[in-house]
């Protein structure tokens, strides 16, 4: 079974069958190849005010009826945070400040630390160099500067298909 998203237009969509063709032959010719890639993600995490087990409480006879719960609501307190991960746990993490756009520039900064975290927490695959980046296709990872400087880390990025007709390839 195959899954192109139908948005996409023909030439992204046999971008993406090539992709995953060749991430399947990598994938077969070193079985060892998937527990090698550092994998980065950012998500919105929103706050929430649970109320505690005693604010909650309340007094009722035997006899009285099951109080009701209040439903857990969205705050309107959100943060980004952005995750590298690997099959044996975490490399890296931070949030993103509020107000702070994942622009370019600051991509170029968490790809720093990220560096430093591999360097730091990670030893076997910093001595090694036998590990792969894969992080989607949002602007501020395929801008120029941030393809500049991972190719001048000699780092091996693994491509990640198209997802959105506006995704670049």
């Amino acid at each position: 079974m195959k899954f192109v998203p139908h948005l996409l237009t023909q030439d992204q969509k046999n971008t993406y069958l090539t992709l995953c063709q060749e991430l399947k032959i990598q994938t077969e010719s070193d079985p060892n190849f998937l527990s090698k890639v550092i994998t980065g993600d950012d998500s919105w995490c929103y706050g929430y005010d649970p109320e505690t087990k005693q604010a909650s409480s309340q007094w009722k006879t035997p006899t009285s009826p099951r109080p009701k719960k209040a439903r857990q609501v969205r705050s309107n307190v959100k943060t980004m945070l952005i995750v590298f991960f690997y099959v044996r746990g975490i490399v890296h993490q931070e949030f993103v400040p509020p107000g702070q756009t994942v622009n370019q520039e600051f991509y170029l900064e968490v790809l720093r630390r990220l560096r430093e975290n591999v360097r730091r927490k990670r030893p076997e695959l910093w001595r090694s160099g036998d590990w792969f980046l894969h992080h989607d296709n949002a602007p501020a990872h395929t801008a120029l500067s941030v393809t500049q400087y991972l190719a001048t880390l000699e780092w091996t990025i693994v491509p990640h298909p198209p997802t959105h007709p506006t995704h670049r390839t």
